[in-house]
Parts: structure tokens; C-alpha cells; sequence
């Protein structure tokens, strides 16, 4: 019966071509009601997104001209037709219905041997009546025998013999085959007018959006990061895509279907339809308020897990003070309670979405009974419908509501492209500030080439509350060299961006030759700079191509001249392919020095007037640096220069030299000059000598250690490309943060090693692009999965069993169905009632059925799914916190990621269990009483239709196969696309400086081509596809009916098995569609659960977990570093520790002194075992430390760190923390909050030691954190103390307080101090300067004044250290 082909359109859909809408766990097929649940629970998601949607849906075609607009008509009429198709073959069917049951009924009359056919019409046997008339006669006349009178009354006038049911069956099959081949015609078209509409407009839209961006002002740039700029270019507009393609035609389709199956009904039979429509607000009901449950249980669920979700983030975001203080196990299970409500929720959801499934049904089933029952009746009892006519109305409203509801994913797509467009028009449609490409502003005739600052305020437009500059006025003379220099954030990288201008000052103005640049043209004014950046760009061509981008149209001798003077010829020159050689990505595959030389090239080439040289040689090596300096002094003469710089030797030579702090020129003149004022420029050059001093001493050494090849590997090579990135990236954080105070940070301390352990997440984004990926894991044994969910083996046994049934129950549908039309030709009215309202009743039963075992399957998975989730989280917490330190470094295992891994990947391993085998054991039933049902029936009718359902199967699996395969081919064709937005948005600012926005913009149209081409490509294939697999359902109709038709006549088989067999079929075959729509999901699970193992397998360098090593029972304190040499993980290339000599005997204090990034921390670290040391050793108590075991060592030290990390908790339970191996009294916490000089404070509080510290410890001051984190040291009664920076951070009086607190805490234990301010380590027993990874002096504080060396000139001068 099309019946079934009918559902099969619709569910075969439901599934696969919208995989943009999810199928609810477990819906058995043709719940088309289960379609408005997922509308409306994406409607309950969509309210927080209207706001953000300010693009009307037609606006979305705002870019389409007339031949577009032409074509997506043309495609709309064809899916309106095409949309009318299904309806239209009911008629037919309802045509075919009747042929058979009047075939039937002939059939039933004439096996009757006293009827016969004469004439063409039924009439009593001649020998029948003869008898009855005489019986007649003979029996008395009343009214009892009136029953025998109508037997022998002439016959309602039934025709026979006229009836060819072979003929008609052709005939309906040759109007199905009309009807396909409509179908697939008018589907391609409607199709791949559509989809070839769409990539011409979103080819223009990438073209106008992407030129759009380039011109914007680099204050634009600031406030908008390259990341979301470049998902824009793709995703969004991808979702723009799906809005204006294949979705609006089939939503068109969809909704004609509708509106002409309704039309169907009403026209045919409006008392059923009424009837039918009236039931389905109970379906609307359930719907509506399953979503509603469900989105409310989904929002309770996630907040449950939100709070283990913040718990997890905080531990992994606090790891280190996690392990100081072996707080691991406390953590794991301070987590799983908090798993126990979410997982709590969790069930609940999957019992009620199993409830309101069941009640689906079973109002499905009920409906159906009704439809039936009352159908029935009018056709029987009134008389006033054919059983046909009841069968198109009962299809016609059914295929209405079923595509009402398909429909409902399109509007999904509309919305998440109105949604994307929005920002994507918005900034199409804005005006930039400063436009690079617009043609106004004079361009000087002569020009001299004076700067001056008037004035000027300046602050970044994406921190508007931090002033860089401030009232700024300085001149630079035509001609000469000006030097800027003052600590990081004074302001000198922003004038030379100022006179680019890439920005506009807030007040007063810059002036070149006298007039102001806001007036200038800006396409001319930066054709007169040539700026050479500390980190160069290049760009991913030849060198000939990058000094060519210095200026358009430039000749080859002329590039040969600029390598020359840049010093670059040579060697270039030695290159196999000389000025042919590609630099790579981002110039990787040149030298630091090198990029920089040909930097230097393409600033000179275009032959500047104003030279703007931004620290171009702190990132280089020495010798390079010479190179590179002997260069930029060739090309200053006779051009206005200016030169930002760190270090001396590149600003001894200035003309002038001028020093900024905190935003304003505060002293003016030459070296000498300088020198004597004792002011910024001082202080910088006092810190660097020093530093360089130490340096070449420590060189000396390693010669005589013969050491040297291996010291100058290190130097060279990549180390220095990282080195130089991070000191990059150190300059742009020092640009950010708003500690300007910091301001007479040592030249030297900015190139010390320290300057490069920027926070990871800012090296991640530049340094380590190539491993951004996650490496590709091989998806997960199924076994494996099943093997942590092996202690729910008895729900997953009860929801199968449930599962199973909710399986059969399409084949029984199917059984029912047909048994109703054999009904309508029966010819005893009695028998015929009674048998409706059985099958009526069986309808009934079939409903509870499926609602009980719908609900025991919705509860068991989620039961079984929920246990394992939590199971995993805890596993896999667990094992993130016993993994080293190290492992945490790397940007790939930020406490984000680690939260979202937590999150997510656990949840989706349920992909694999519990719902999913719920899925497949539902379909296996379904198709394996379904086919059974059939071969029984008829087994000849039944292997025909098996002869279709590979190509139903297929041109699902075909569709869904087509639109990934595309999807990744898009996806190749727009990479190189997206590669050119990629290194234009990176670069920006260089691309500015040179004037190239243009170029950027012709390449990336030339790269559209390629994915326009696969776009139309895509249209054809994707259109046949669509027609194909939408006609194929027609075919397979035409075939079997036409068929059965032959059987019916020859092998005399009941009609009604023709209709059984089909539709069992027919909708068993949905149910394959379905189970395999679900195969995304597992996948899904399966490399989600190879993640998980992964981290579960992982075996971690040091482990805390493990009972191994030494322990021992009088621990004394002593301990030694012998030769340690130390890289972290993550930066092997930067040494930072470079053979650390120093001893501390028990009870004696050593404090470390030294700039930053020397090492002094990282010391504290390897005593601690977060790391272990390269080579060298660290002994304790005379034992290496690699060998005793971690958490005894842990157990034995405190630490208290500069920035102490608290937990959300209260005080006294972070007090608690310090020790965690047993639990810990009150009057303990006391003792130790009073030897911290905290308890007066706690007591001052309305809630004394339970006041709850907020996230981080954010409700209190330092002072006072500070304090608790002694106290939390204390409690641990540690034997050794380590103190990083203890006290840097706080004000005098805070100080004062905690250092008494400290003072005391030291007595009698072995003691390390890490500090800046000198008061606090006079007193200390042994006093290490260190510089660059080892101690240079060591000694008390009265011998090191002595020795009057590093340590007297920090002391003498007073110059805070770092």
C-alpha cells in the first residue's frame, strides 16, 4: 500500500537528509508527531538567539540579481508541483483500493454456488431459486420468514465479468510510473536551481565581505579577533548557504504537501477529517509538553553538571597547588557527589521522554482505531464513502501532518542563517574609519620628511580605560635618527603606529611636514614608510615575490640593490634557488637574521622617506645582530629614522635619544647627555651592562668546560625562533596588561628566558599553529565501551526486551491495516461490524502495549547511558590529575580543553551504548518480523519488493553519502581560500604598512573559482540524487501493485496480503533508514571514547598515584642541586636552568635573587617533582630525588607562592587543605591561623572561619589570602618551607603583617625564599644571585657587599631586581 511508501518518503527523510534535526532516542517509524517535538524544543533554543537575528529572510537574497531570482522561481514552481505529487497518487490509490475490494467482493458473490453471472451481472442460479420458491409456497407466510423472502428478492445490481483486475493494475501502474517520472524530473530542478542560485550569491557575498574586511581600520582588527573572522568566512557563511539552497526548496515542497493533503481530505470526506483533526491536539499536547520537560530537565541536568563542571575547572585551573598539597583524591571525590544530580537528572529526562513517546503512540494508536472505526461506519452503515475514499482521507490528513512536521527543520536552517548573516551584512554594510583603498586626501608635492607629535592621547580602541599615550608631543627632524626607548608599555611601539596610521589619536595631532596626516591620502602616506618589525612577516612565496610587495612594478636589478644594501645578497645568493627560494608559511623556513634581512630589503625598495625600525634586531642572536645592524646603519643616512630599540648598542648612534615612560617624552638628548640625568635611560643601561657582564663571564667558563658546540646549537637555530616569538609575544603582553608600573623592567630581564614563559594560551596561538589538531586517534572498540557499562547489564537486558517490542509493533500496524480492507468485502454486514470493532479494539491494545514498553526503553537506556557517563567523568578526572605537571603545560591540555573534554566526550560515549543499542535492536525486530510477516504471506510478492528496497536503502545512504563526500570537497576547494584570508587577517598590519590590501583581495576572488565550479557541479549531482530517491518509492509502488494484480487473478491470493505484504515492507525498510541515520552518533561516541582511553592509558612521567619509591622516617630538610640543567616541556628549545650548584643544611634559610626568567622559581618546581631535571640531580636528605617517592616528598614541603591559589570554599576548610592525608581538628586550624597572624581577622568576620572565600579567594584582599595560604602551609608541618615572592605583591602594611607571619613560620625549618624586595632576604643564611639558569654569587649579605658585584649594584642603587 502507498500507505507505506508514503511513510517511507517521510520517515526515510526524517532521518537522513536532515540530519540538521535530531531524532528523538527511539521513535519507532511514522511518528510524525515526534517531528513538533524537536521543533519545539529547538523553538524553546531559538527564543535566546532572536535577539541577535536583525536580517528579515528575504533580506538573505539581498545580493541575488535577476537571473538568480529568475532561477529560484523557476525552482520554486517545481517544488510546488512536486510537492503535490504525493497527494495526487492517492487518488490514484484510492482508485486502486476500490478496483480491488469490488474485484473482491465479485469474487466472495460468485464462490457462492447459488449466484452466478449472467449478462454481466449477478444473479440466482436457476436450480437456487426454483427450490426456494417452492419452499415458500409450501412454508406459512409471516413475517419470520422475510429473511427467506430476500434471498429469493432480485439482486442489488453487482456487474461481473466486466472487471480485468490485470488490465487495471497496468494501467494504475502506468499512472505510478507517470507520477515518478514527474517527480524526478521536476525534484532535479526544483533542486539544482535552487543550490545553483545559491553558490552565485554566496560567491558574491565572499567576494563583498571579504574586500569589506580588508578595508578596515586595524582598530577593527583589535576589537575582533582573526579567529572568529575566519569561521565567519567559512561557517557563517555556509549557514547562509543552507538558508538560500536546497532547504528553501524542499521546505516549499514539504509545506505544499501539507496544505494539498489536507485539501485532499476535506474534499473527499470532511466528516472523517474533522473526526482525525480533532484528536490531534492530545498528539500536539504531549508534543509540547514533552519539549517543554525536556528542555527544562536538559537546562537542570547541565546546571548539575555545571557545578562539577566549575569544580573540575578549578582544580585543573589551580593544579599545581592541587599536588603541593596531594589534594588528588579529595578532589576526585569532591566531583563524582557533585555527578550524582546531574547524573539524577539525567534518568529522569530518559523516563520522561520515554512516558511521552509512549503516549505518542499510543494516541497515534488510538487515532488510527478511531479513524478506522468511524471511517468504517460511514462507509458501511451510510454508505456515503468507498473504502477508497476513506483510505485517501485517513492517508491524506496523515502525509499532511507527517510533512507539516518534516518541514520544521528548514525553518532551523532560515533562522541559523538569518542569525549568521547579521553580522556578516552588518559589516558589510559598515563604514571603516580609516579607509586604506579610498581615493581622498592630497599627496604632497615635496616631502622633507618632519614628524611631530602634537599633543597627542591616544588609548587602543579594544581597551578604551587604559591611556597609552598621554599629552604626548615630540619632534623628529628631517634626516636624522631618532632613538625611542623606555620599558615595555611606555608608548613607542604606538607612536610609529600612529604614524602609519592605523590608528587616529583621540586629541592633538601628528604632522608630517606640518600638516596634519588625517589628510593625506592614505595609499600615499605609507608609501613613504618603510617599517621593519621585530618579528617580520614574509609571506608564503618566493623572497624575489616578498620584497617585491615593498612596491608594485618594481624591477629585478632594483630588487637586487635593496638585498645588497640590506646585507641579504650573499646570502641569498647561496640558496640553491636563490631569489627564487620559497620562505614558507610565515617565512619558517628562513632564519630569524634572515627574515629580518629581506624585511629590510622590502622596506628599502620602496625607496622610503621615513624609515620606522620597531626593535628590528632584539630578537636576533648576536652575530646576526651585527649583520642586521651593520645593514640598518648603511640605509639611515639621508632618511628620517626612527628606531626603537633595547638594546644599547643599537642606540648608542642615534642623532637624538628620547625616553618615555608611562606614555609621555620625559627626557631628550644624547647618550652622554643621558647618562647624567640619571633618568629612564639610566636605569636601562646600568641593568643591561650588568647583564651582559655576567653573560661573558659565564661563556668564559663553558670555553674552558669545552662546552661550547652544544651551548651555540642551542643558541642558533629554532630556539631562537621561539625565543623570538615569545619575546614578541611578551612585548604584545606587555602592551596589554595594564601594569604600566612595572615600567622600569630591565632591558635585561626582557630577553631573559622568563620573558618567554608567557602564558600558554598566547604562545598557542602563534607559536605551535602545526599542532593545533588533535593527532588522529583510532575510534574505540565498541567491546571496550560495553566493558565499563558491564555493571548495568540488567537495565540494558530490560530496555532491549522493550526495545524489541517497540520493533514489532510496525509490522502488527501493517497486519491491522490490511486486515480492515479485507473487512469491506465481506458481504455479511454482522460479520463485517463485529470484525471492525475487533481490529478497532486490537488497535487499542497495541497502544498500551507500545506505551508501557516505549517508557521501560526510555528508563533503562538512560539509566544504563547516565552510570556510565558519570563513570567515565570520574575515571577520567582521575586521571587528569594524576598526570605530571609537564602534561598540563601544553596548550592542547588547558583546564578549558580538559573541562570540555570532561563535558562532552563522556556524554557522547553513550552514543555507543545504551539508546544505541536501544536503535538497533528496535530496527533488527522491526525488519525481522516485518520480513518474516511477509515471506509468510506471499513469499513471491515479497522477493519482488526486496528487489527494491537496495535502491530505497540506497538512495538514502546515496543522498546522505553525496552531501558529506561534498561537504569535504567544499571544504578542500575553499582551503586554499581561506588559506589567503587566513595569512591576509594574520597579517594585517604589515600588509597595511606595504599597502597591499588590493593584491589580498584579487587573490581570494581567484581562489573562489575553484569551489563556485564544485558548487554547480554539486547542484546537478545533488538534484538527480534528490529526484531519484524520491521517485524510486513510486516505482517500487507501480511494480507491486501491478504484480499483486496478477497474483490476485491467477494465484487467486486474497487482495488484502497484497497490502500486507507492501506496507510491512514498505515500512521496514524506513526502519532501516533510521537505524542507519544513527550511524553519525556512533561514530561520534567511538573516537570520543578513544580520547577517553587515551588519557586513561596514559602513563604519566611522575606519578602520583603509584606507592613506589623511597620513603623514609626522620626526614631532616637537607637538600642539594647539583648541576641541574632544565627546559620545560613545552619549550625544549629555551634552557633554563643552565647547571644550578647550591646547598641548603636543615634549618637554614637560602634565598634566590635574580631577574626574571632566571630560574628561581623553576628551582622550586624540581624540588617539588613537578618536573624532574634534564640532567643533574636534586638531592634530598643525600637522596636523588627522582627515586623517593612523590607524595611522601610532597608531604614534607609547603609552599606559599606569590599569587596563592584558594578554593571556593571556607576558610577553614582551605586552612584544611594543607593537609589532606587526615582529617584535621578545629583547635589546629586555630593554632595555625594564629601562628599567621590570621586569626583576628577571621574572628572580626560574621561568620568567623566559615565564610566562604568566593572563586579564587575574589571576597578577599591579598593580605589576607596571603595569610591563609601560610596557615595552609603550616598545618601541614612541613620540614621544608618554600616561599616564591611570598610578599611581592603587597602593600607595605599588608607586608609588614605577613612577613611577621613568615618569620615565624621559618623557625626550624629547612627554608627557600624567592623575592624581589631586598628587606626581606637580608637576613637569610645563604643569598644566590642568579642570571640566566645559574647562580653567579653566593654568600651572605654582608660578604656579597663586599665582593661589590651584582648583588651591592641592585643593592646600591636600589633598582627593584627584574
Amino acid at each position: 500500500m502507498p500507505a507505506g511508501s508514503v511513510k517511507l518518503e517521510s520517515i526515510k527523510r526524517f532521518g537522513q537528509e536532515n540530519q540538521s534535526y535530531d531524532v528523538s532516542d527511539d521513535e519507532p517509524a511514522g511518528s510524525y508527531m515526534s517531528m513538533t517535538t524537536t521543533k519545539e524544543t529547538k523553538q524553546a533554543e531559538g527564543k535566546k538567539n532572536d535577539a541577535a537575528i536583525r536580517v528579515g529572510f528575504f533580506q538573505l537574497f539581498h545580493f541575488a540579481t535577476c537571473h538568480e531570482v529568475a532561477m529560484m522561481a523557476a525552482g520554486s514552481v517545481c517544488a510546488v508541483l512536486h510537492g503535490s505529487a504525493q497527494p495526487l497518487m492517492l487518488l490514484v490509490f484510492g482508485l486502486l483500493t476500490d478496483t480491488f475490494i469490488e474485484y473482491d467482493i465479485e469474487l466472495n458473490e460468485l464462490s457462492d454456488g447459488s449466484k452466478e453471472c449472467v449478462n454481466n451481472t449477478i444473479q440466482w442460479s436457476r436450480n437456487h431459486t426454483d427450490g426456494l420458491l417452492h419452499a415458500v409456497q409450501q412454508s406459512h407466510w409471516g413475517p419470520g420468514n422475510f429473511s427467506a423472502w430476500a434471498t429469493v428478492a432480485p439482486l442489488s445490481n453487482r456487474s461481473c465479468g466486466i472487471l480485468d483486475i490485470e488490465y487495471e493494475m497496468t494501467l494504475f501502474a502506468f499512472y505510478y510510473v507517470g507520477i515518478a517520472v514527474a517527480v524526478f524530473i521536476l525534484g532535479y530542478f526544483q533542486i539544482s536551481l535552487w543550490v545553483t542560485a545559491a553558490a552565485r550569491q554566496i560567491q558574491r557575498i565572499r567576494k563583498i565581505y571579504f574586500s569589506k574586511v580588508m578595508r578596515m581600520e586595524i582598530g577593527w582588527f583589535d576589537c575582533t579577533s582573526v579567529g572568529e573572522l575566519n569561521t565567519r568566512m567559512s561557517d557563517d557563511i555556509n549557514k547562509i548557504n543552507d538558508a538560500i539552497a536546497d532547504q528553501v526548496a524542499i521546505f516549499l515542497q514539504r509545506f505544499t504537501t501539507f496544505v494539498c493533503g489536507f485539501c485532499v481530505g476535506f474534499v473527499k470526506g470532511w466528516k472523517l477529517t474533522l473526526v482525525i483533526v480533532a484528536a490531534s491536539p492530545l498528539i500536539g499536547v504531549g508534543a509540547g509538553l514533552m519539549a517543554l520537560f525536556v528542555a527544562k530537565l536538559t537546562g537542570m541536568e547541565l546546571q548539575a553538571y555545571a557545578k562539577a563542571g566549575a569544580i573540575a575547572d578549578e582544580v585543573l585551573s589551580s593544579i599545581r597547588t592541587v599536588a603541593a598539597f596531594g589534594g588528588e583524591m579529595k578532589e576526585v571525590q569532591r566531583y563524582d557527589n557533585n555527578l550524582v544530580s546531574a547524573q539524577r537528572w539525567g534518568i529522569r529526562k530518559g523516563l520522561i521522554m520515554g512516558f511521552f513517546t509512549g503516549y505518542m503512540w499510543l494516541i497515534i494508536f488510538l487515532c488510527y482505531g478511531l479513524a478506522f472505526w468511524y471511517g468504517s461506519s460511514l462507509v458501511v452503515d451510510a454508505g456515503e464513502y468507498t473504502p477508497g475514499t476513506l483510505l485517501q482521507v485517513f492517508f491524506g490528513v496523515l502525509i499532511a501532518a507527517m510533512n507539516l512536521g518534516q518541514a520544521s527543520p528548514c525553518l532551523e536552517a532560515f533562522a541559523a542563517g538569518r542569525g549568521a548573516a547579521t553580522i556578516i551584512f552588518e559589516t558589510i554594510d559598515r563604514e571603516p574609519e580609516i579607509d586604506c583603498l579610498s581615493e581622498a586626501g592630497y599627496k604632497l608635492d615635496k616631502v622633507k620628511g618632519d614628524i611631530e607629535f602634537h599633543n597627542v592621547t591616544f588609548h587602543y580602541p579594544s581597551r578604551p580605560e587604559v591611556k597609552i599615550l598621554e599629552q604626548l608631543s615630540v619632534a623628529v627632524k628631517s634626516g636624522e635618527t631618532t632613538a625611542f626607548v623606555g620599558p615595555s608599555g611606555a608608548g613607542k611601539s604606538t607612536t610609529v603606529q600612529l604614524i602609519q596610521r592605523f590608528y587616529d589619536p583621540r586629541e592633538g595631532m601628528v604632522t608630517l611636514d606640518g600638516h596634519d596626516i588625517r589628510g593625506l591620502n592614505i595609499q600615499w602616506l605609507r608609501s613613504l614608510i618603510g617599517i621593519v618589525e621585530q618579528e617580520p612577516v614574509l609571506f608564503a612565496t618566493t623572497i624575489a615575490e616578498n620584497i617585491r610587495y615593498g612596491r608594485p612594478a618594481v624591477s629585478m636589478d632594483d630588487i637586487v640593490a635593496a638585498a645588497k644594501e640590506a646585507n641579504a645578497y650573499s646570502f641569498i645568493m647561496d640558496l640553491p634557488q636563490r631569489f627564487d627560494t620559497l620562505v614558507g608559511e610565515g617565512g619558517g623556513q628562513m632564519s630569524g637574521g634572515q627574515k629580518q634581512r629581506i624585511a629590510i630589503a622590502r622596506a628599502l625598495v620602496r625607496n622610503p622617506r621615513i624609515l620606522l625600525l620597531d626593535m628590528a634586531t632584539s630578537a636576533l642572536d648576536n652575530e646576526s645582530e651585527a649583520v642586521v645592524q651593520e645593514a640598518l646603519d648603511k640605509v639611515r643616512h639621508g632618511r628620517t629614522t626612527i628606531s626603537i630599540a633595547h638594546r644599547l648598542s643599537t642606540i648608542k648612534n642615534a642623532d637624538v635619544i628620547v625616553g618615555f615612560e608611562r606614555g609621555q617624552a620625559v627626557e631628550k638628548g644624547k647618550h652622554s647627555e643621558l647618562l647624567d640625568r640619571k633618568g629612564v635611560y639610566f636605569t636601562l643601561v646600568t641593568l643591561q651592562s650588568q647583564g651582559d657582564k655576567a653573560l661573558n663571564e659565564k661563556a668564559r667558563q663553558m670555553a674552558e668546560n669545552e662546552e661550547v658546540p652544544e651551548k651555540i646549537s642551542l643558541s642558533r637555530g629554532g630556539s631562537y625562533r621561539a625565543s623570538l616569538r615569545a619575546s614578541i609575544r611578551q612585548r604584545s603582553r606587555s602592551q596589554l596588561s595594564n601594569l604600566i608600573p612595572e615600567s622600569s623592567v630591565s632591558m635585561a630581564g626582557e630577553l631573559g628566558p622568563r620573558a618567554y614563559a608567557v602564558s600558554q594560551a598566547d604562545q598557542s596561538k602563534d607559536a605551535i599553529p602545526e599542532e593545533e589538531e588533535e593527532e588522529p586517534v583510532e575510534p574505540a572498540p565498541v567491546a571496550r565501551i560495553l566493558k565499563y557499562n558491564v555493571p548495568e547489564w540488567p537495565y540494558m537486558l530490560f530496555g532491549s526486551l522493550g526495545a524489541a517490542v517497540n520493533g514489532g509493533v510496525n509490522p502488527v500496524y501493517s497486519l491491522l491495516f490490511s486486515q480492515i480492507l479485507a473487512t469491506f468485502s465481506l458481504t455479511d454486514p454482522v460479520a463485517q461490524r463485529k470484525e471492525i470493532d475487533s481490529i478497532c479494539l486490537f488497535f487499542v491494545m497495541v497502544g498500551v502495549i507500545s506505551f508501557f514498553t516505549q517508557m521501560l526503553q526510555g528508563y533503562a537506556f538512560s539509566k544504563s547511558g547516565e552510570l556510565l557517563t558519570r563513570r567515565l567523568r570520574r575515571l577520567g578526572f582521575r586521571a587528569m590529575l594524576g598526570q605530571e605537571i609537564g602534561w598540563f603545560d601544553d596548550h592542547r591540555n588547558s583546564p578549558g580543553a580538559l573541562t570540555t573534554r570532561l563535558a562532552t566526550d563522556a556524554s557522547q560515549v553513550q552514543g555507543a551504548t545504551g539508546s544505541q543499542i536501544g536503535m538497533i535492536v528496535n530496527s533488527l525486530t522491526n525488519i525481522g518480523v516485518a520480513i518474516l510477516m511477509s515471506f509468510y504471506f506471499s513469499w513471491k510478492l515479497t522477493l519482488l519488493i526486496l528487489c527494491f528496497l537496495p535502491f530505497i536503502a540506497l538512495s538514502g545512504g546515496f543522498q546522505a553519502k553525496m552531501l558529506t563526500g561534498f561537504a569535504k570537497e567544499d571544504k578542500e576547494a575553499m582551503e586554499s581560500a581561506g588559506r589567503i584570508s587566513g595569512e591576509a587577517l594574520n597579517n594585517i598590519r604589515t600588509i597595511a604598512g606595504l599597502g597591499k590590501e588590493k593584491n589580498f583581495v584579487d587573490m581570494y576572488n581567484a581562489q573562489l573559482d575553484a569551489p563556485y565550479k564544485a558548487a554547480l557541479k554539486k547542484a546537478n549531482v545533488y538534484g538527480a540524487c534528490y529526484g531519484f530517491a524520491q521517485c524510486v518509492v513510486f516505482l517500487t509502488n507501480s511494480a507491486s501493485y501491478r504484480f499483486g494484480g496478477y497474483l490476485v487473478r491467477q494465484e487467486k491470493l486474497h487482495f488484502s496480503l497484497v497490502f500486507r505484504v507492501i506496507s510491512a515492507i514498505v515500512t521496514s525498510g524506513t526502519a532501516l533508514g533510521r537505524a542507519s541515520s544513527y550511524t553519525p552518533d556512533y561514530a561520534k561516541a567511538k573516537i570520543s571514547a578513544a580520547r577517553f582511553f587515551q588519557l586513561l592509558d596514559r602513563m604519566p612521567k611522575i606519578s602520583v598515584y603509584s606507592n613506589n619509591g623511597q620513603k623514609w622516617e626522620n626526614f631532616q630538610g637537607n637538600l642539594e642541586f647539583i648541576d641541574c640543567k632544565f627546559t620545560y616541556p613545552t619549550r625544549p628549545d629555551i634552557q633554563v636552568l643552565n647547571g644550578l650548584n647550591v646547598a641548603v643544611k636543615p634549618g637554614q634559610t637560602l634565598a634566590f635573587v635574580g631577574s626574571s626568567g632566571c630560574g628561581k622559581s623553576t628551582s622550586v618546581q624540581l624540588l617539588e617533582r613537578f618536573y624532574d631535571p634534564d640532567k643533574g640531580k636534586v638531592l634530598i636528605d643525600g637522596r636523588d630525588s627522582t627515586l623517593v617517592n612523590v607524595s611522601f616528598l610532597r608531604s614534607k614541603i609547603g609552599i606559599v607562592s606569590q599569587e596563592p591559589i584558594l578554593f571556593d570554599c571556607s576558610i577553614a576548610d582551605n586552612i584544611k587543605y594543607g593537609d589532606n592525608s587526615r582529617a584535621i581538628g578545629t583547635n589546629e586550624v586555630i593554632a595555625a591561623a594564629k601562628k599567621s597572624q590570621l586569626h583576628d581577622f577571621v574572628m572580626s568576620l560574621p561568620e568567623k572561619y566559615d565564610t566562604n572565600v568566593g572563586a579564587q579567594g575574589s571576597q578577599l584582599s591579598r593580605g589576607q589570602k596571603q595569610r591563609i595560604a601560610i596557615a595552609r602551609a603550616i598545618i601541614r608541618d612541613p620540614k621544608i618551607l618554600l616561599l616564591d615572592e611570598a610578599t611581592s605583591a603587597l602593600d607595605t602594611e599588608s607586608e609588614k603583617t605577613v612577613q611577621a607571619a613568615l618569620d615565624k613560620a621559618r623557625e626550624g625549618r629547612t627554608c627557600i625564599v624567592i623575592a624581589h624586595r631586598l628587606s626581606t632576604i637580608q637576613n637569610s643564611d645563604i643569598i644566590a644571585v642568579m642570571s640566566r639558569g645559574y647562580v653567579i654569587e653566593k654568600g651572605t649579605h654582608d660578604h656579597l657587599m663586599a665582593l661589590k658585584g651584582a648583588y651591592y649594584k641592585l643593592v646600591t642603587t636600589g633598582a627593584p631586581i627584574s
